[in-house]
């Protein structure tokens, strides 16, 4: 489902790799529709973004702790952090226009 510019995040890796630079999480499920539909959108702006934001994804059905810690109720969520700390956020479908603005206001 992801290219290889997309890291795949776990309960186990997630502090570390969201520690340092501008990192954009995308919360997702296998069984998700719009999560699927958001995929594409997610890929393109790895390789736009490629050497400047780390874009990445996390199963939540098979790493419960990070999403329970962000209070995730609803997926796709998008989080974007900055040197670790939680920067901004989009729930549901968003078009590519508006992640790209969001990404650009922190870099």
């Amino acid at each position: 489902m992801a290219s290889d510019r997309i890291k795949t995040l776990t309960d186990g890796n997630f502090d570390e790799e969201t520690k340092t630079g501008v990192v954009l999480v995308d919360f997702w499920a296998e069984w998700c529709g719009p999560c699927r539909r958001l995929a594409p959108t997610v890929d393109a702006l790895a390789g736009d973004y490629d050497g400047r934001v780390t874009v990445a994804k996390l199963n939540v059905d098979d790493n419960p702790m990070v999403p329970g810690r962000f209070m995730i109720r609803g997926i796709p969520t998008l989080l974007l952090f900055k040197d670790g700390q939680l920067a901004d956020q989009v729930v549901g479908l968003a078009a590519k226009e508006d992640l790209a603005k969001m990404i650009d206001r922190h870099l």
